[in-house]
């Protein structure tokens, strides 16, 4: 999470064991006698010792493969389950605390889903559908089909309102089951797997969406995916998890440089670092001090945040070391091809 950055979710020491016999209340357990209780047979670890925070407006990616426990943690930030022990915190209240209707309520106002299988109503229309969500919450007819006809306008469904899922493809049907989210206007957007059962073209379609939608108007996304490139292209962090246990949370570029163990390593064998990798983290000191001036607008330069595959072209095509420039306009070092190479050659 970036310095300065609200925390909007809390997870503390979050367990989930899904017990054989009725489960007993054992908030207060310590970690060995859950640990112990997660050994008994019958019984099954879901989510182990996880701890995490998700600031305000950042895409948060879970990622893992099947069985990592991705899911089930997702659920316990909605409410859907109740953790074995530990908390979760959603705008500084703890779900622990809220009961019934108070739940529903934080459900309605502040968080929405999106999930894999669309759950879409068939009988309905896209614009019935999309306002669905506003429907529960007791929103006026009139008021909800406007609300939902905007939502589906922005994901590219304005002349479509009156088709049912049937008449859909699966692209046009996640888009709707998107507008029903963002007719709810909620803070916080909680996506399960969300784009896994799209074609790989109309996924990229949908990751395409979800980015502009977010420069448009920043949410707090919790994005599941067992995915690493989606992962990698969503995230402005990932938690990498894996046997119900976080692994390391962080950036792409964080977790592909400085892995906290071999199976991080292992995760990330497979991702091209120049798509993770900015110049800013490769960036070698210059031989003697440089100051960019203002007229010099024709020089090129690079940002920090730059990631090496967009940097390429314009490095090779340089006549010398290209300036990188910090978000103050400082020149923290300078990149030329060999200092590509040197970090490439390192990975």
């Amino acid at each position: 999470m970036q310095i300065g950055m609200e925390a909007l979710i809390q997870i503390c020491n979050l367990w989930k064991i899904f017990e054989s016999h009725q489960p007993e209340n054992r908030r207060q357990a310590s970690d060995i006698e859950l640990d112990a209780l997660g050994r008994l047979p019958g019984n099954r670890v879901a989510v182990k010792e996880v701890s995490l925070s998700v600031g305000a407006g950042e895409i948060f990616v879970v990622m893992g493969l099947s069985g990592s426990g991705k899911s089930t943690l997702l659920r316990m930030i909605n409410g859907l389950i109740s953790p074995t022990a530990g908390t979760v915190e959603i705008e500084g209240r703890g779900l622990d605390a809220l009961r019934g209707q108070d739940l529903l309520a934080m459900r309605r106002s502040t968080m929405a889903m999106v999930f894999q299988s669309f759950a879409l109503f068939p009988q309905r229309t896209a614009l019935e559908n999309a306002a669905f969500g506003l429907e529960v919450a007791g929103v006026p007819r009139r008021q909800r089909l406007q609300r939902a006809e905007q939502a589906l306008t922005r994901v590219g469904l304005g002349q479509d309102l009156q088709r049912r899922p049937s008449e859909l493809s699966g692209g046009m049907r996640q888009r709707v089951g998107l507008a029903r989210a963002l007719a709810l206007d909620p803070p916080i957007l909680l996506m399960d797997e969300a784009f896994s059962a799209l074609d790989p073209l109309i996924r990229r379609d949908m990751q395409d969406l979800l980015i502009d939608l977010q420069r448009e108007h920043r949410r707090t996304i919790v994005f599941i995916s067992h995915d690493l490139d989606e992962a990698v292209r969503l995230g402005d962090r990932i938690a990498l998890m894996q046997d119900g246990r976080l692994l390391q949370c962080g950036t792409a570029e964080d977790l592909l440089c400085s892995p906290s163990s071999s199976a991080v390593s292992t995760f990330f064998d497979a991702v091209d670092p120049t798509a993770v990798i900015s110049v800013g983290a490769i960036a070698e000191p210059a031989s003697v001090p440089l100051q960019i001036h203002p007229d010099d607008s024709i020089a090129p330069r690079l940002s920090a945040s730059t990631l090496i595959k967009d940097a390429i072209p314009i490095v090779a095509s340089a006549q010398a070391a290209i300036p990188v420039l910090d978000d103050n306009k400082q020149v923290i070092g300078m990149v030329d091809p060999r200092a590509i190479l040197r970090s490439l050659q390192r990975r």
